[in-house]
């Protein structure tokens, strides 16, 4: 009787440990929850000369004909 107890607590254990491991996959999906295509559709564009120029695809300035570049995400606002 006594193995089968000790068996049932060794068995629930294991349990215990593979579920906590494998909650973790699931909470590295929940941090972002956006998926990629909703990320890339905020992307601007905008000309290297002409900053006030922004699109929401990539082209050609209309004021000066230059390619327009990605729009950098301002990393100094906290």
């Amino acid at each position: 009787m006594r193995k089968i107890i000790l068996m049932f607590v060794f068995a629930v254990s294991t349990a215990l440990v593979f579920n906590a491991c494998s909650g973790s996959e699931k909470k590295a999906t929940e941090q972002n929850p956006i998926p990629a295509t909703e990320q890339t559709a905020n992307v601007q564009y905008t000309c290297p000369m002409h900053p006030e120029v922004i699109k929401d695809k990539p082209g050609q300035c209309p004021i000066c004909g230059m390619d327009l570049e990605e729009k950098k995400a301002d990393t100094t606002k906290m």
